[in-house]
């Protein structure tokens, strides 16, 4: 009677205690690994320039690192900082780049942060298992780019999975314009909710192809003829001050515009809050 009291007890115990702990997985060095050569496989397919990749586990500690030829020093750094904010915060960097860019830049005095484009956090069975960031290639974009198809890597994402973005995401991206979906795992695309209140600088991107599907509102669009002073941004983007010639257009409600790459385009006017999707396309 003692015997299975005590035994009672024990199986009481045990089951008390896996109440109140989880499994946890956790990225290894072969899995990390595993990354890099993703990454590096992408940046070769890209023509990356170079890029520093660092691989964290879920507890934002380094587990592997390496610095294609060409990257500036500082990049390991960052690399490693893009990494450890993906995992702690549960999101891609750029989602805390973005944030900041619209205002709420208190975001930046919080400790061992770094709200920089290229960050984003690896996934197996439902679970964050690490954390992959990349800094030093071509663009911010590029950065994303390569440590997507890093993550990829590890997880076996297809490069066609589906995609899905609920409505109330969308609306709030909408609500102060934002991207919805960028270049997932290798994928030449990025997805665009955006909104203008006032008209803005000519644009020409020499890579991308924009489509704009118009979903409220009316604005003014000159596309081709010459950007006047324009300045080169980033690689491959320009901005300049107005168009000289081209053509002028009234956008309106359900309207489709596709502007070819290296054509300029300017919204001259925008008539209260215009809405649109972008899809760039590569």
């Amino acid at each position: 009677m003692k015997y299975a009291f005590f035994l009672f007890a024990l199986i009481f115990a045990a089951a008390a205690t896996n109440a109140q702990t989880v499994d946890k997985k956790s990225i290894t060095l072969d899995g990390a690994r595993a990354v890099i050569a993703g990454a590096k496989a992408y940046a070769i397919k890209a023509n990356a320039p170079g890029g520093v990749i660092a691989v964290v586990d879920d507890g934002g500690n380094l587990v592997a690192l390496e610095r294609l030829d060409g990257t500036f020093t500082a990049g390991a750094n960052i690399s490693v900082g893009k990494a450890k904010t993906a995992v702690m915060f549960k999101r891609p960097t750029k989602f805390f780049e973005d944030v900041i860019k619209n205002g709420r830049t208190a975001m930046v005095a919080l400790p061992d942060f770094t709200p920089l484009q290229g960050g984003v956090p690896i996934m197996a069975d439902g679970q964050i298992v690490g954390g992959v960031g990349v800094s030093g290639a071509m663009s911010a974009q590029q950065d994303e780019e390569l440590a997507l198809a890093g993550a990829a890597a590890l997880t076996g994402t297809a490069a066609s999975a589906v995609t899905f973005i609920d409505s109330k995401t969308v609306v709030d991206a909408f609500a102060k314009g934002a991207v919805l979906s960028g270049a997932v795992n290798g994928e030449n695309y990025m997805v665009h909710a955006s909104r203008r209140e006032k008209s803005g600088l000519a644009e020409v991107h020499d890579l991308d192809t924009d489509l704009i599907y118009v979903i409220d509102g009316a604005a003014t669009i000159v596309t081709g003829g010459n950007a006047v002073e324009a300045k080169t941004i980033e690689p491959n983007e320009h901005r300049g001050a107005s168009i000289e010639g081209g053509d002028t257009r009234q956008l309106k409600k359900g309207d489709v515009l596709i502007v070819p790459k290296g054509t300029p385009h300017w919204f001259k006017q925008v008539d209260g809050t215009f809405l649109y999707y972008v899809v760039k396309v590569r």
